[in-house]
């Protein structure tokens, strides 16, 4: 579809500028004086094939901004509250939006809602974009006509969900580069510096300390191709397989599992877990979806296969007419502050604002927890690295000290 950039003015006389998709100039127009436009000019994009090709090619591999989603279900929440039709709502988010690939699939819902369909149907076309938690909290928004409330609190849950892996990726950040650097560190003192270093030694004929066999075998080792290439192939066949295997059911839940009793990290991705699970289903329940589709939903959007199955569980539970918060405490993955926080809220009717809260508290725990690995990371790391190079230089200079008294 051809863009168009068009100059306007609004019904202040404010002067307008934006780039929109339209079947035509004619359609534009016309989509423009509903939007209370004043049209002063229409440009045709001109997009060259090669350009158009590539642009669309990345686009296919690049998700959408889970920032962009909270602009765009807090602006839609606030237009829908100011009373503007949703048609006309999403024609001004189609124009408003940056995202490169979220711009054309609002452009794509508003056709489906002209066409008559509800919003949360159109939006579950592009599953994508919108997850099942999105679509559902809209379809009950919907349903119920209080579809502002429901945009501004999905807005604010992925907004925190978006903050606290935002938190984990920046505690993480650090260590990974402090890391990277010790490795290639390595790699340029073994590749480039100790071939000279091993020909020199080599060519004195002496008996090398063992340190220095050790690193000149690991020399040898790393600019010898038919070690090389041999290494390289079985490292990428091993993470193919692993690939295949943690996509099986049972391969995802050793692997999960595996993942929650790992020592220090396994409480990190515990207590990660454990507020996702609780915000989620806080909000869907605060936003009127029914208790067993908001527990489908909570189980699929986990990202972890043995909290889904306790999740199947609890929907069993529920099934049978008990309590949410039994299952939950025999599964032994949540604490008994959970358990019994639950327990209260499903005894005075206040489940999602006691899951609110509990989220809140392990969010606070996931910052305070970041906060102390990353303090206790830097250091050992650093060690690490000061041991290996220790190593490499003490392994260069002991031959060098013999030959020095040798020579004496």
């Amino acid at each position: 579809m051809p863009s168009f950039a068009y100059q306007a003015k609004d019904s202040t006389g404010k002067s307008v500028n934006g780039v929109i998709e339209a079947e035509n100039e004619r359609v534009l127009r016309a989509k423009l004086r509903e939007m209370n436009y004043y049209v002063t000019g229409i440009t045709q994009k001109q997009t060259t094939g090669l350009n158009a090709d590539v642009g669309q090619f990345f686009q296919r591999f690049q998700g959408v901004n889970e920032q962009s989603l909270v602009v765009f279900a807090r602006q839609f929440a606030t237009m829908i509250n100011a009373g503007l039709a949703m048609v006309r709502c999403l024609d001004v988010l189609s124009v408003q939006t940056e995202d490169g690939v979220l711009k054309p699939v609002i452009t794509a819902v508003r056709r489906e809602v002209e066409g008559g369909s509800t919003l949360a149907t159109a939006l579950g076309k592009f599953p994508k974009v919108f997850s099942p938690l999105f679509v559902n909290m809209v379809r009950a928004g919907e349903l119920g006509g209080i579809l502002d409330d429901v945009l501004n609190r999905l807005a604010t849950f992925l907004e925190k969900d978006f903050n606290l892996k935002k938190k984990v990726k920046s505690a993480m950040t650090y260590p990974a580069v402090i890391l990277v650097m010790a490795v290639l560190i390595v790699l340029f003192l073994v590749i480039f510096i100790m071939p000279t270093f091993v020909e020199l030694f080599n060519g004195m004929h002496m008996t090398l300390p063992v340190p220095t066999k050790i690193l000149i075998a690991f020399t040898n080792g790393a600019r010898n191709p038919y070690v090389i290439i041999p290494t390289i192939i079985l490292l990428v066949v091993g993470f193919i397989l692993f690939n295949r295997y943690t996509s099986t059911k049972v391969g995802r839940r050793q692997f999960d599992s595996f993942k929650l009793k790992l020592p220090v990290f396994g409480m990190l991705i515990r207590k990660v877990a454990i507020s996702r699970f609780c915000r989620t289903l806080g909000t869907l329940l605060q936003s009127g979806v029914p208790i067993m589709q908001a527990l489908e939903i909570v189980g699929k959007a986990s990202g972890n296969e043995v909290i889904a199955e306790t999740v199947n569980k609890v929907r069993e539970s529920v099934r049978e007419g008990e309590s949410i918060a039994v299952p939950l405490q025999l599964s032994g993955l949540f604490p008994p502050l959970v358990t019994q926080m639950v327990a209260v809220g499903e005894e005075t009717g206040n489940l999602d604002g006691m899951l609110a809260k509990i989220s809140d508290f392990y969010d606070t725990e996931v910052e305070y927890m970041l906060a102390s690995l990353t303090s206790l990371l830097e250091p050992i790391l650093i060690l690490i690295m000061g041991f290996i190079v220790g190593f490499i230089v003490i392994s260069v200079f002991l031959p060098l000290y013999q030959i020095i008294g040798n020579i004496k």
